[in-house]
């Protein structure tokens, strides 16, 4: 079917590689346990975008000039880390604050969490899904085993593949945001959960800062 070869077995490695945790599911989660719904696929739409960018580079062949030339992997990589670290800083700092503040009202006084003014969800997501050189070169490795060397148009069989890729990932941020929504819940009335929560968080995105950092063409 337009150029895309073993259909079955590639939706069953996508549902997998779906349900991995990365950075943006994890980012995802975490806005729409604080924000709600609404906000939540407002950073999943940036996961999309970005997502839907990287495939087009992919086909396009930017990730044999990655893979082949270190600085630019490595600008890109380094960019990426310093990004997600930003990120787990903020997030660490905020667990502070409300580590600290967690007897000031009593749980049932306390107020949703607001989201800080300058919290962007769409851009934060966006920016996550482009500095990660890695999936560049994950989509062009993964996608090629599943298409025809000889259908006379490779990029559509690209669209196709890259169609069930994204259904599978709306699926899966869908069910996150509203599991997030009834964390937040709980989060509200019990702001030690919350501080734990946003604490591991914040650790969780340094460790992908790491591995990201480590990673290599």
């Amino acid at each position: 079917m337009f150029g895309v070869i073993d259909l079955p077995t590639y939706l069953a490695g996508l549902v997998l590689i779906v349900l991995l945790p990365g950075p943006n599911s994890l980012y995802v989660l975490s806005v729409a346990a604080r924000q709600g719904v609404r906000a939540g696929y407002t950073a999943a739409a940036g996961v999309w975008c970005g997502d839907t960018v990287l495939m087009t580079l992919s086909a396009a062949g930017v990730a044999s000039l990655l893979k082949a030339n270190a600085v630019l992997f490595g600008i890109v990589k380094y960019a990426g880390a310093a990004y997600l670290t930003w990120l787990a800083i903020g997030m660490l700092r905020a667990a502070w604050t409300m580590w600290r503040s967690r007897k000031q009202q009593p749980a049932q006084q306390a107020p949703p969490a607001a989201a800080p003014a300058q919290e962007r969800p769409y851009r934060r997501a966006l920016v996550i899904s482009l500095f990660n050189p890695k999936a560049i070169l994950f989509f062009i490795a993964f996608f090629v085993q599943f298409v025809d060397p000889g259908y006379a148009y490779p990029a559509l069989s690209f669209v196709v593949l890259g169609t069930f890729a994204q259904l599978a990932s709306f699926l899966y941020l869908s069910a996150l945001i509203f599991s997030g929504t009834r964390l937040a819940d709980a989060f509200r009335r019990r702001k030690r959960m919350s501080a734990t929560a946003t604490s591991a968080a914040g650790v969780l995105f340094l460790g992908f800062a790491v591995k990201l950092t480590l990673a290599s063409a």
